[in-house]
């Protein structure tokens, strides 16, 4: 009986310990929001403004697929409409066309010694799904006003931050506003198809002109609200780290025949069921640095049970990854995810293939590369299934510092024109033009100050997408508060 109690005691002095380690660690963690003053109102025509951004989006910029050729003469009627709505911007700064299509916009800054800074957007959209049309509130290439929103495929990705963009350099010249940096606009024409004749190509001519930039600040991650479990305020994650882009194209052979005499098993069998072994045994979840670097800045603004979660990932860790894996976004952040998009074989319906394909799209986590990907794969299809990788890959990027100026200008930018809203940093599961720009600096950051709740999320690349004029204006109040906030935190530091 005192061994037994000699071990009550100790089990019970050790939970002690734990509990106020717990305790003293969540008490520790106090706000990492950046403190400001919300911004002066900013007098502008938002009417005016939101019906621009509807004629930009009537324009059809479509990217379909690298096998067709862009749509150049839509192209050129967009960038007519920029030079026709933003007349100061275009007597001010000097705009350039590369690789056919993107623009490249030049704003000499003051002070000749200073590393330029570079917004970016891209002109191009998704098509819309065959079938899907009419079910669209309004056509989807209308740039309708509807309700007080702007519809249309690019109000939201990305022809929104384009137009913001340019609206509020075009305030700032109106205000006589000169940059202390010299500021670049990128705006590449084939984003969606992976930006190697745009964005690559104006990475490619300011790299051969000797530019370094200071940071560079691409469309990403958003403001939600209602996504995150427990946090009831606006949530704004600016995207520091960009995933990885790998397909691997299976294929399985074997010889054709007529259907009444099919062997054991067949290619498309073979095939199929590599791809449920693959679906199977997804890649390992794990906490990474950005996802730490995310909970440990949400966690103060949590309710305590889950503060105290977020804030003692030592102890709580597995549960709370446990809890993100339940949903698919959250999922992403914390594994290399596996896709499958594309499977084709046969071509009658009493004919055996002699050939199965499919694509398997990967999007990888830093840390991870596209060699141990198709490593990975090989080894769970086995040795009858080929595996090859399709071009177009591109690594993970480097996490990008939260202590840059231009990290604390684009938090400062948000806190100031959305007041309510945590910041914290995140991971960019998606693609961006952003990792062509890699090479010119070490401070790449992913982010449009779109709102969205969850069930605005099906609306990227999908059916009814739209923007708010309300919320249109706020964005054309970020990217002014920003441009003028890279002078007041360089001149912090």
């Amino acid at each position: 009986m005192r061994v037994f109690a000699r071990v009550a005691v100790g089990l019970v002095l050790v939970l002690l310990l734990v509990a106020a380690a717990v305790a003293m660690n969540t008490w520790r963690q106090s706000s990492r929001q950046m403190v400001v003053t919300p911004a002066p109102a900013l007098a502008f025509d938002e009417s005016a403004a939101a019906r621009r951004l509807g004629e930009a989006v009537a324009i059809r910029s479509i990217s379909f697929s690298p096998a067709f050729p862009p749509a150049t003469e839509e192209f050129r009627k967009l960038h007519a409409l920029l030079e026709a709505s933003f007349p100061r911007t275009h007597a001010a700064l000097k705009r350039e066309t590369v690789g056919g299509l993107s623009l490249l916009y030049t704003w000499p800054g003051t002070d000749t010694g200073a590393k330029p800074a570079m917004l970016m957007a891209h002109q191009d959209v998704v098509p819309i799904a065959p079938g899907t049309e009419g079910d669209w509130t309004v056509l989807p290439f209308s740039g309708e006003i509807h309700d007080g929103f702007v519809w249309g495929r690019g109000a939201w990705d990305a022809k929104g931050n384009l137009m913001a963009i340019m609206e509020a350099v075009e305030l700032l010249v109106g205000q006589g506003f000169r940059p202390r940096q010299t500021l670049y606009l990128a705006f590449g024409h084939d984003e969606e198809l992976g930006g190697r004749n745009g964005a690559a190509a104006i990475a490619q001519l300011l790299a051969s002109r000797g530019v370094r930039l200071d940071f560079v600040l691409d469309e990403g991650l958003l403001i939600t609200h209602g996504v995150l479990k427990g946090l009831d305020r606006p949530l704004a994650l600016i995207g520091v780290a960009e995933k990885g882009f790998l397909t691997l194209e299976l294929t399985a052979t074997g010889e054709p025949g007529h259907s009444s005499m099919p062997p054991p098993q067949t290619v498309i069998g073979s095939l199929s069921g590599a791809l449920a072994r693959l679906e199977a045994d997804p890649a390992p979840a794990e906490l990474t640095e950005v996802t730490r670097a995310t909970l440990a800045t949400i966690a103060p603004e949590m309710p305590p049970l889950n503060r105290a979660m977020m804030s003692n990932l030592w102890l709580f860790g597995p549960l709370v990854r446990r809890e993100l894996e339940k949903s698919a976004s959250s999922n992403a952040l914390l594994r290399t995810t596996a896709a499958l998009t594309f499977v084709q074989a046969g071509e009658k319906e009493n004919v055996l293939p002699g050939r199965a394909q499919a694509l398997v799209n990967y999007r990888m986590l830093p840390g991870d590369t596209a060699a141990a990907v198709i490593e990975r794969a090989r080894r769970l299809v086995g040795p009858d299934i080929r595996v090859e990788a399709r071009a177009g890959a591109s690594e993970a990027s480097p996490v990008s510092p939260l202590t840059s100026a231009g990290y604390r200008a684009i938090e400062r930018s948000i806190r100031e024109v959305f007041p309510d809203t945590v910041v914290a940093p995140g991971l960019m599961v998606g693609g961006t033009d952003a990792r062509h720009m890699l090479a010119l600096s070490d401070n790449v950051y992913r982010f449009a100050p779109v709102r969205a709740r969850p069930q605005d999320l099906a609306r990227f690349h999908g059916t009814n997408e739209r923007v708010s004029v309300a919320n249109y204006a706020e964005m054309v109040r970020f990217f002014h508060r920003l441009i003028g906030n890279l002078d007041a935190v360089a001149n912090a530091r």
